[in-house]
């Protein structure tokens, strides 16, 4: 008589919530135990349950990303599971599209599929038809109440109700709406209030900081505690913006009344946000339902003040892509229509953006190189701040004036360029490999608070490097050797590499890591080939001598050779 085939089966169970979890006998173990009593009455088959658990608890299935099936996708591949058992059929997943990439895998490796409660398998074609009909249904049943549940929070918040996510600082939540926390309440007038004094972001930040403060405690569900922390610019920001301490709900771009207190008079939060829009870099949207204005077009403060290597000037354009307009300045000499207008090319291949020319001129990113401009004259500032060369005649209380008044002038600078830019730049000449900048005298006196015949004569001409490097299409300026130049991503994830394989040179493993990071093994293992770059190119990325179009994308996604040499050879200048 034939020996029967022993079916390997894996059991795999899900639960969308993290309610009952706890409990010994749960929702996850009720599924395990109607399977494996499936499996038990398939025994004349030769089904064997495998003893290897694949539970995932408190996930939902609409997507994939999920460590039980991903470790039974694994153990698939491996040839380890003939068949891959569960309860219903959306335990496995709710998408059909996932299910069809799902059982495509397992035909690979000759892998069925059984529902146990629907009774039916994908080793026929009509097991096949009737999981994609009810999976179908599935996905139907999961977007019908995902658009009631946005439905119903989109009623409530115009109706005012606060509908929960991180309680902000200065509220408590409570049924559905939010009770003002006096002590953080204060807090939250007194950023106010600093700002309007101020109107420096940065300041603020450094006050905060001063005066020891530090952002709202709170334990989320799981019993995890998050904030404590320095309060960034970010977080200052959203604060100030956040029509909640107005009295307000956002939703969506629209705003309503809500019914909690305000701690911030509505006049004054839109005064406040005047402000912002004043000295904001990139213009924000006026939300619907808000009497914020309109910001205005941006304007080009280099306009009249750029010039090349010829002498001659360089001219502010713009084109629009997808509906997002790009300001440049072009040299003259390249300008053979209206402003404004490009070829269907030029919208189309923005590599053409670079140093000179085949005609000999300049098309350069406008918003880089203000920012270019703006770097190169704060750092100036600074280092002549710092070594008295910045006043004729220096004396102990005027420095001390000077270097504060230069430091909320670099501050000023990163914040609004259009605004300072104007005023303190009286030309500016681009030439291959260099930029210079002569600053206006008038204008930086008035700016430090000193009499214009108080400022060294010689200190207002500023030279610094000047180079257009590509990074994919685009063109990326970059000036003299500030710290500001490095890659703090490429660095970041470099630095994390060469840990990471220390770290697994020690003894740790792989996945002890992914799970760390809150990742499967495979985003780490594309990461890690960072480690194994040669010194050199390690070193050059860490202190921004990189070249401008290496980036973590195309390390991690591209081959990196063996070779040390080869990768200098591949990577290096």
């Amino acid at each position: 008589m034939t020996e029967r085939k022993t079916v390997r089966c894996a059991i795999y169970t899900r639960k969308s919530s993290e309610e009952g979890l706890e409990q010994e006998f749960n929702s996850l173990e009720a599924q395990r135990e109607a399977c494996a009593a499936y499996i038990a009455s398939q025994k004349g088959e030769g089904w064997k349950p495998l003893p290897t658990r694949y539970d995932d608890g408190g996930i939902s299935g609409g997507h994939l990303d999920r460590p039980g099936l991903e470790r039974l996708l694994g153990d698939i591949e491996a040839g380890k599971i003939d068949m891959v058992v569960v309860y219903k059929i959306d335990r496995l997943t709710r998408s059909l599209a996932d299910f069809s990439r799902l059982v495509e895998r397992f035909e690979a490796r000759q892998c069925a599929f059984v529902s146990v409660t629907q009774a039916f398998n994908t080793s026929t074609s009509m097991g096949r038809l009737t999981l994609n009909v009810l999976l179908s249904f599935a996905q139907f049943e999961r977007e019908v109440t995902a658009e009631r549940i946005r439905d119903k929070i989109a009623a409530s918040k115009k109706k005012g109700m606060w509908m929960g996510g991180q309680v902000p600082l200065g509220y408590r939540a409570k049924d559905r709406s939010l009770i003002i926390d006096p002590a953080e309440a204060s807090l939250v007038k007194h950023i106010y209030r600093v700002y309007v004094k101020t109107r420096c972001l940065s300041e603020v930040e450094a006050r905060l900081e001063r005066e020891g403060h530090r952002t709202a405690k709170r334990t989320l569900k799981d019993g995890r505690v998050v904030g404590g922390r320095r309060f960034s610019r970010g977080h200052i920001h959203r604060i100030l913006t956040s029509p909640l301490y107005a009295g307000k709900i956002a939703h969506k771009g629209e705003i309503h009344e809500g019914r909690h207190e305000a701690i911030i008079a509505e006049a004054d939060w839109h005064r406040i946000q005047d402000l912002l829009q004043d000295q904001a870099v990139i213009r924000r949207r006026k939300p619907r339902g808000s009497p914020v204005k309109t910001a205005p077009r941006e304007s080009s403060p280099l306009r009249g003040k750029l010039f090349d290597e010829t002498g001659g000037r360089l001219t502010p354009s713009h084109t629009s892509i997808r509906g997002k307009r790009l300001r440049y300045y072009v040299s003259r000499k390249l300008v053979t229509r209206s402003v404004g207008a490009a070829t269907e090319k030029e919208r189309t291949d923005q590599s053409s953006v670079g140093t000179p020319t085949k005609t000999k001129g300049w098309r350069l990113p406008a918003i880089a190189l203000e920012s270019a401009v703006a770097n190169a004259i704060a750092v100036h500032i600074k280092k002549l701040a710092g070594s008295a060369r910045l006043l004729k005649k220096p004396t102990p209380a005027g420095l001390e004036a000077i270097t504060a008044a230069s430091q909320s002038l670099q501050d000023l600078l990163k914040q609004d360029r259009s605004g300072f830019i104007g005023a303190l730049v009286l030309r500016v000449m681009i030439v291959p490999g260099q930029m210079t900048i002569d600053i206006n005298r008038g204008g930086l006196a008035h700016q430090l608070g000193v009499g214009e015949s108080e400022i060294n004569e010689g200190v207002t001409t500023i030279r610094s490097a000047f180079q257009l490097r590509r990074r994919g299409i685009e063109a990326k300026i970059v000036t003299g050797l500030d710290p500001s130049e490095i890659d703090q991503v490429l660095a970041r994830e470099v630095t994390r590499a060469i840990t990471w394989r220390q770290e697994i040179e020690a003894g740790r493993s792989p996945n002890e890591i992914a799970k760390e990071m809150g990742w499967s093994t495979a985003p780490l293992r594309k990461r890690m080939k960072l480690a194994f770059l040669s010194p050199k190119l390690i070193a050059a990325i860490l202190e921004g001598r990189q070249r401008a179009d290496l980036s973590v994308n195309s390390l991690i996604h591209g081959e990196i050779p063996a070779s040390w040499a080869e990768q200098e050879r591949r990577f290096g200048d």
